[in-house]
């Protein structure tokens, strides 16, 4: 479905990662002009994040500009001189133990970062602000998680930092009416994912035939949701602005989450019937920051959106197996 926005600029904030590399794709190709920011920090290998933005650039209807989201007179100038009616944000520092070691990374990002953003919707006028949070928002809550949960027990710098999103882009939205949906994303993985996630290093082990480190000895399960169903979620919200709640902001959470949670070591086994090796196994005791289980109750999204992701792992992990094979050059 095409959108009607196509004649402004979209702008999608970490275009060179890799969900809003995906996004900024889909919208590229339904005709859609995007504006994409990133900083190309390097997290993980930069390589990839260029090899993305390469992708972009085939389109004549994207641009994108190198900038660090924490700079805030780059962000301010940048919104002055651009009209965005409409905006995905997905930059931000990510990962649950990175936060151990760099906690000014999240302060700088996820913070100071999504402040500039806020204001600059603020500013200027912004029909609907899409940004992520992350399921690591809901600790070790009971599952399936509702958006309805009380999630005050955060078990990292990250978590708390994405649940301060919500509350920053809450009082925005309540203040000055900036209509703002936030998505708690449950372990995306697919083509172009990053390669600090398991996927994409469970997939690089067993090719190479180098042991996998499976934490609390594999005994945990996620609720693993392919990239595609993150983008039509995306896609379909992007013209939805939500309604003003009962204290008059408009303001709305959804999970993306593929809502059926799969233990670890079941992943390894897809992963291994996807590659045609056998995985060599190192058991590990469970890691701090992790939680148990992750399990998505999307109800609201396909009530509010008539979608839901549904992707079967093994199908996305063949999909996933198929493209690191490709990039990597891998028969």
């Amino acid at each position: 479905m095409p959108l009607t926005a196509a004649d402004q600029p979209i702008l999608v904030t970490g275009a060179a990662g890799f969900i809003g590399f995906h996004v900024a794709h889909r919208l590229l190709v339904g005709g859609c002009s995007v504006v994409g920011v990133d900083n190309l920090n390097d997290y993980y290998d930069p390589a990839l994040k260029n090899a993305r933005l390469a992708d972009l650039a085939k389109f004549d209807n994207f641009r994108f500009i190198k900038m660090d989201i924490a700079d805030r007179d780059a962000m301010s100038a940048m919104f002055t001189k651009e009209k965005f009616e409409y905006i995905v944000h997905l930059a931000a520092q990510v990962g649950v133990r990175y936060s151990f070691a760099n906690p000014q990374a999240y302060v700088d990002s996820n913070f100071q970062g999504f402040l500039n953003l806020l204001e600059g919707c603020r500013h200027h006028s912004c029909k609907h602000l899409i940004y992520a949070s992350s399921s690591s928002v809901y600790g070790a809550n009971q599952v399936p998680f509702s958006t309805s949960d009380n999630v005050d027990h955060p078990m990292s710098l990250y978590a708390a930092s994405k649940k301060a999103n919500e509350l920053m882009a809450y009082s925005y939205s309540h203040l000055f009416k900036i209509p703002a949906t936030g998505l708690r994303f449950f372990t995306v993985y697919g083509p172009w994912g990053r390669p600090e996630m398991a996927v994409y290093l469970f997939t690089a082990a067993i090719i190479e035939g180098r042991p996998i480190q499976l934490f609390n000895s594999g005994k945990m399960r996620r609720d693993f949701t392919y990239v595609d169903d993150v983008v039509e979620a995306i896609h379909r919200l992007i013209e939805r602005p939500p309604a003003a709640d009962a204290r008059g902001a408009p303001w709305r959470l959804y999970n993306i989450g593929n809502n059926k949670p799969t233990e670890v070591t079941d992943l390894v086994a897809i992963i291994e019937a996807a590659t045609g090796k056998t995985a060599q196994r190192q058991n590990l005791p469970m890691q701090p920051g992790d939680a148990p289980e992750t399990y998505a109750d999307v109800s609201d999204l396909a009530a509010a959106v008539g979608f839901a992701p549904n992707t079967p792992l093994d199908e996305g992990i063949r999909r996933f197996v198929a493209w690191y094979r490709s990039y990597h050059a891998i028969k």
